[in-house]
Formats: structure tokens, sequence, C-alpha cells
């Protein structure tokens, strides 16, 4: 990576954290010298970047060894010293304002997390304490709307992905804004971003001025998936698997474009939730879709999750081909669906609390080669707890694309090992080595793609 201009800078907070507390003040200036500084580093660094074409967080903190943040504290609240920042995330010395709140929400977030981890109410040795913890968080980043009807759609997709894909992906958003529907994403590129361009301008149409673009992400992702500019409301959740319970208890329904290992494993993840006995009747409308162009992988993707889960996940789910208004007509409709049973049910709009999630989705994954390798992928296993070690399996192979960690992992111990049942590591290699084919899971115009996975019968 060819490193740009870099500029020494001061920027105060806009956005948030404009008014703290004096012990807020003190916990944020512990951040400067204690052990979150690397972590507040590494995502400051990664918003900083906003909009280079790099998918490897090793490569980012490399090509800018020498940038630094410092934190000191004011009368009034904190002010950020950066030395050696990306210039393309100023004009003519001054920070882009994106920017600038979504560095305050990382400090923010960061803090908060370690502030809470030590506090009497979380309660972590439980699920019901870790949902607690998730609401907790989403709370303080002022994620939750109490009395906005059902309107926020998550799209989950790829990062690195067609221009004939991002169109439309683009397309549906845009029909999604026409329909005064919210999005959000990973936050990231690719179809992280589309979504929330053509939601953008429906909402302009519409003269929709407060129209929401959230972007939830964790330490290890946004390192690689710098934010997009159009994101308003960031959140850092601690790791992947509190943000995908984010992205399920926030969103009220969820849209999936063609994407790779990152995409397979949150919609695993999803089906699994969906497939728990205790979900049964609880609505919640989900589509698999892209252009003519992508049908092929979305017919392999749910030939996959035939030959593994069982055609009962298959009904979990609708695919629709090339046709962005009837997604967007698709997902209007199963929103009212949902706003139906939770006022039936007094459960709130903002937080789905009625849907049950298992503990073996919501323990964090530690992706060594050890744990790789003793992942459970038998057809012996009830389908929904199936679904929580494959989507382990992915969650190992996002760590190793674009991870600093699972980089430097791969880097020391060569490719993760993943064994299992013949019937499901066929399919699973074959899914595999179509995003390989496909470019799904680096971004094109690198070197070419070594995958950091070996898939053993």
């Amino acid at each position: 990576m060819t490193r740009p201009n870099v500029i020494n800078a001061s920027v105060s907070p806009k956005g948030s954290l404009e008014t703290l507390s004096q012990r807020e003040v003190q916990q944020l200036s512990k951040v400067g010298s204690g052990g979150l500084h690397q972590l507040f580093r590494q995502c400051a660094l990664a918003i900083l970047n906003t909009g280079a074409r790099v998918d490897n967080a090793k490569t980012i903190l490399e090509a800018y060894a020498d940038f630094e943040v410092q934190i000191h504290q004011q009368d009034r609240g904190v002010r950020l010293e950066l030395i050696n920042a990306p210039a393309d995330a100023f004009v003519d010395g001054e920070m882009i304002a994106s920017t600038r709140e979504m560095l305050f929400s990382a400090l923010r977030d960061i803090v908060y997390t370690e502030s809470e981890l030590g506090g009497p109410r979380v309660d972590l040795d439980s699920s019901a304490g870790i949902t607690d913890y998730v609401f907790h968080l989403l709370r303080n980043a002022r994620t939750l709307r109490p009395g906005l009807e059902p309107k926020m759609v998550v799209c989950w997709g790829g990062h690195s992905i067609s221009v004939e894909e991002y169109k439309y992906t683009k397309k549906v958003g845009h029909e999604l804004g026409l329909r005064n529907l919210d999005i959000c994403t990973g936050c990231g590129p690719g179809v992280m971003k589309g979504p929330m361009k053509g939601a953008t301008i429906a909402h302009a149409k519409q003269r929709i001025v407060e129209g929401r673009y959230l972007g939830i992400t964790e330490p290890g992702i946004i390192a690689a998936e710098a934010p997009n500019p159009i994101v308003n409301e960031l959140v850092i959740m601690p790791d992947i698997e509190k943000r995908l319970e984010a992205f399920v208890r926030v969103g009220h329904g969820i849209i999936i474009f063609p994407g790779g290992a990152g995409t397979a494993e949150e919609f695993l993840y999803l089906l699994g939730i969906l497939m728990h006995p205790d979900n049964r009747d609880v609505p919640f409308p989900v589509v698999l879709t892209g252009p003519r162009s992508a049908e092929a992988y979305l017919q392999q993707l749910n030939a996959f999750v035939g030959e593994t889960l069982g055609a009962e996940a298959q009904q979990h789910y609708r695919i629709i081909v090339d046709d962005p208004t009837e997604v967007a007509r698709c997902m209007a409709s199963g929103l009212k669906e949902v706003e139906h049973f939770r006022r039936e049910r007094n459960d709130a709009f903002h937080f789905n609390w009625l849907l049950q999630i298992e503990e073996s989705f919501q323990r964090p994954f530690d992706p060594t080669h050890a744990n790789m390798e003793a992942l459970q992928l038998t057809l012996d296993m009830p389908p929904h707890e199936l679904a929580a070690n494959l989507r382990r399996a992915f969650s190992g192979i996002v760590a190793g694309n674009v991870k600093d960690k699972g980089i430097r992992l791969i880097e020391e111990h060569g490719p993760y090992r993943i064994h299992g049942d013949p019937r499901i590591m066929q399919p699973l290699d074959a899914l595999l080595q179509a995003f390989v084919d496909q470019h799904r899971m680096k971004l094109p115009g690198g070197a070419a793609y070594e995958p950091c996975y070996r898939v053993v019968s």
C-alpha cells in the first residue's frame, strides 16, 4: 500500500461527547496511556482512512506505523491530537464532519464498553445477561429510538463485489428509501455502502431529513473495512458475536446481497436463530437478492443451505432475482407483520426482546488453528447447532482474510484446517471455491488470493 500525505491536527467532539462528567473525562484520559490506547488507535486510523481501497488491517497498520493519537483532558471534555494522520480525512486543514462524528463515536463506544465490563449490571455468564449488555451498549450509543415504527432494514453482503452488483444494491436502497425505510449495514464499502447511497437520494426525493444510516461494526472488522462516509450513526460493538446480535435486535428485516465468507457467516447466524423452536412464530422478513448476473451465486448459496441445514432452513427466506421494487415491497409488507406482532405482544419496536438467541451464538469464538480444527460439523447435530458451528468456520476464514490477528496466525502457522462430515465438507469446499473464483474473498487488484483454510473430509 502506497501511503498518501499525512497531517497533524487537533480536533474536538461534535455529535457526541460534547458534555461529559468529570468521571467520564478521567476515563477517557486513561485511554491515552492504558491498554485501550492501541485499540482506539487502530479504530481511529480506520475511520481516518475512509475511502481507501484496502481490506487488509495489517497492511493499513504497517503503512501508518507512525500514526499516533493523543487524548487531552479539557475543562469541558476532551481533545484529540492526531499525528501523521491520513490527509484525505481533511479539507483545507479541517476534518470532514462525518469523519469527526465517527471518530468520537468510536471513542465513546470503546470507553463505555470498558467501563461497563466491570460494572455490576454486566453478566456475561448467561444468555440473558449478554443480551442485556448488548442493549446497554446500543442505548449508550443513542441507537435505540423508542416509539418509531419498525422500519430499520439491515443489508448484508460483500465488500468485494462487481460494479453491476453494487449498482443493484443502490437501486434496492433507493426503493427502500422511497418507502420511508431506514438502512443498517456493517458500515464499510460495497454492499455496506450501496443501499445507503440509494436511500439518501430517495429520502431527499421524499423530503425526509432524518433518514437513518446505521453502521454496526467491531474492532477487528473496522480496521480492514473503514466506515463509508454516508453512515450517520456508527456503533462499535466489542466482538463479532455482539455485533451480529445487535443487527438482529435492532433490525426489523434483513436483505442479503451477494458476498463472501463474511456474508455466509451472517446468513448462517441468522438462519440458526430463526430455526430455533422458540422463534418459530416470530416474524422476521429475510430476502436473498442480486442482479441477474448473480443468480447462479444466489442459487448456489441456497443449495448449500439445503444440503447442510435442510429444506426447513430454506423456508425462512425468499429469493428475488433482479427486481429491486419487489424486494422493497416484500420487505415493507414483512415489516407490517412485524409491527402487528409486536403490538399484540407489547414488545418494543426498537429492540427485539422476544427473539431467542442461544449462548452458542453469543459466546465469542477465537479462531485459533486448534479451535478451527476442533469444530464439530456433522449432520447428526440439530440444524440450528450445526448452523452455529458453520458460522464459526466462516468467522475464522474472515479473520484469516482481513483481520490483523488472523492474518498473522496464518503467516505463522499456515492455513486453518476445517474437518467434518464429507456431506458437509464437499458443498462447503465448492461454495468457498466459488467465492475465490468470483473474487469475493478479497478486493480485486492486489496479489492473487491465497486461501487461509483447507477443507478436509
